[in-house]
Order: C-alpha cells, then structure tokens, then sequence
C-alpha cells in the first residue's frame, strides 16, 4: 500500500497495523527499496536467530511523566498500563532461574509504578549482576517522594541509565518538553552528589542521546566527548558512558515523520545506511523483552507493534527459556533502525 493512500488512515497511528502497513508501504512493497527480510538474506542471517540470553527487559509501564516527541512507547501522565505485583512475582521466579547476566527496567518512568521499589529490592537478591534503571532524570524532581531515589539506587548499586537529548538547553526542550533540561541537570547533579559517575566508581551513570529530527546519530565516540566537556565546564557533572540510539520510524516518531513529510527520505536513509556488520549484535539476539502486562518479545520495538515472540511460550508465566531459544526472530522494515551506520541497542552502537 502506497504511502499517499495511507495518510487519510494518519489519525489512527495508534493501532498497530496501521503502523505496520507504513512500515511496509510503497517503498517496499514496489521494490524501490529491498526489504529487511531480503537484505539480512543476502549474508545468509534470515532467519535471524538468537544467541545466548544476557538481557531481560522489563517495562514496568507506559505512565511517564514528560511527553516526549519521539517516544516510540507514546508514553505520558494518562497511561494506565501499569504491571500488576502478580506479573512482578512471576518475572522475579524468572529471574531466579534465567542464564541472563542483566536486568534492564523500562517504562514510561518505570519509578512511577506503584510496586517499583519493592520489584527493585527483591530483585536485587537474586544475583543479576547488571541492574539497569532507565530514567528520565526528571521524574527525580517531579514530586518529593522521589527525592530519595538517588540514595535508593545507590543503596541497591542499580546502574542508571539516563536520558539526556543534548547538552544545551534549547534541544532538550524541544524535545522533551519546557523545563526538561533544567530538571535532568539538577538530576543528575543529585546522582552526582551520591557518587553516581565520577571515574573509579562502581555507581555507573551512562546517558542516552536520540536525535531531536529525521536524521541518524553521527558518531558515538564524538558525541560522548563533547557532552562530557560541555556537562562538566558548565555544570561540573560527570558521567560514564553515552549511548547514541536511532530513532525507530513507530509511534511518536512515525507521526513526527508523516506530518512533516520525511517518512519516506527517513526510510530511504535507513537502508542507505545499512550496515551488514551490526546484524549479528541487534539487541533481539541476546534480549527478551517483558511487556507490562507479562507478554515476551524479541524487543521493545517489537512490543510497541504488538509482535510477540514465535514461539509456543508468549508470556512470562509459561517462560520456557530452552523453547525461546529455538525461535525465529519475527523482523520488519522497522529493524532497519537498528543496522544503520553503527548500529544501534538500547546499550547503544553494535558494530
């Protein structure tokens, strides 16, 4: 289906299969672009496959509190979907037994869910040793019941992963929202205070940078200097890591791409930009991705477009980590955002 006939269907983004006709219109389906399927054949990786099981991603709730533009969960304050104390239980039975290494905690603000410190202190006793938090910074300040959460993340020695759009005021807004950047400043001076990313600690701080438009990350590398010597100068803040992260064309962002025409020159770079080298270290093949309500995933992507696993084992009750092993990674033109240029995960570049 060709992109003009689907623009009267833009209002209705917010299914799904709406989403997947975009992602497989025109451009494929007339052969001016190869589709991901075919192109990952060309070097012999369809079917993709899964290699060994390092990461559980758990998204504890799509409730947020910032709107962010290119927010591929389309989180925000009026999302209801919260997983219950019953799915924590049977992801924690999981975690006892699975051969992963890391947990990864997402959202929304995965803090606002009711139960997150509990799942936080129970999960901290069964012996993952990487226990990532993603936050948005500003939740910290959002309310004075999370004052305290840099003590509580220290206290469980949880790694913090961050977002932090830009090192200059005006980009983060844009993008986040008025008086974003401020906040994550104050954050993450906060996470500082309590020893969260100065060298030598064991308290890892990493951010996440995600381009404010239509356009691929440049380089990583390049990006983490000059966030370090901007955030340090100006505001005498530290960090580990930043992670650079594509945009993928799904929900906020594929609205962004439609109403400003670049749906289909962003798709057109993606592929321009494909690189066969990141395939073998796409997130999917060493993630299984958990959705609030317990349903498995090959990736958080995956879980906005509403394609589970293929395999007889969907949910988190039934985890059978031997049957997820054998399954085919379920892809689509959407996977080309993770194979552009270096690569990308939610552990930033792959290649």
């Amino acid at each position: 289906m060709a992109t003009k006939s689907l623009l009267a269907r833009k209002d209705d983004l917010a299914n799904t299969e709406t989403q997947l006709e975009y992602l497989s219109n025109g451009i494929f389906a007339n052969g001016e672009l190869p589709t991901f399927k075919d192109k990952i054949a060309e070097t012999g990786n369809f079917p993709l496959k899964p290699r060994k099981l390092e990461i559980l991603q758990i998204n504890l709730g799509y409730m947020c509190n910032q709107v962010c533009s290119h927010c591929h969960v389309d989180a925000g304050p009026d999302r209801k979907e919260i997983m219950t104390r019953e799915t924590m239980q049977q992801c924690l039975e999981v975690i006892k037994k699975t051969g992963a290494h890391t947990l990864d905690l997402t959202g929304g603000a995965p803090e606002m869910n009711p139960d997150f410190r509990w799942f936080v202190e129970e999960a901290s006793k069964a012996g993952i040793k990487d226990f990532i938090v993603r936050s948005n910074l500003t939740i910290i300040r959002a309310n004075k019941k999370y004052y305290d959460l840099p003590e509580f993340f220290k206290k469980h020695n949880v790694h913090v992963v961050s977002s932090m759009p830009y090192y200059k005021r005006e980009k983060t807004d844009k993008q986040r929202g008025d008086g974003v950047f401020d906040k994550s400043i104050k954050a993450l001076q906060m996470l500082n205070d309590v020893g969260y990313g100065k060298e030598g600690s064991s308290l890892r701080l990493d951010l996440v940078y995600n381009p404010s438009g239509a356009y691929l990350p440049s380089d990583q590398e390049a990006l983490e200097r000059d966030f370090k010597e901007a955030l340090k100068e100006d505001f005498n803040i530290d960090f580990h890591n930043l992670f650079a992260i594509t945009n993928l064309p799904i929900s906020r962002f594929l609205e962004y791409l439609i109403a400003s025409e670049n749906y289909e020159d962003y798709m057109y770079a993606l592929v321009e930009a494909y690189n066969p080298a990141a395939v073998e270290n796409v997130m999917c093949t060493n993630t299984i991705s958990i959705s609030w309500d317990g349903w498995l995933y090959d990736c958080d992507f995956n879980q906005m477009l509403g394609l589970k696993v293929a395999s007889k084992v969907k949910h988190i009750s039934e985890y059978n980590e031997d049957l997820l092993q054998n399954r085919n990674i379920i892809i689509s033109q959407h996977c080309y955002g993770c194979t552009a240029g270096a690569g990308s995960s939610c552990q930033g570049t792959v290649a």
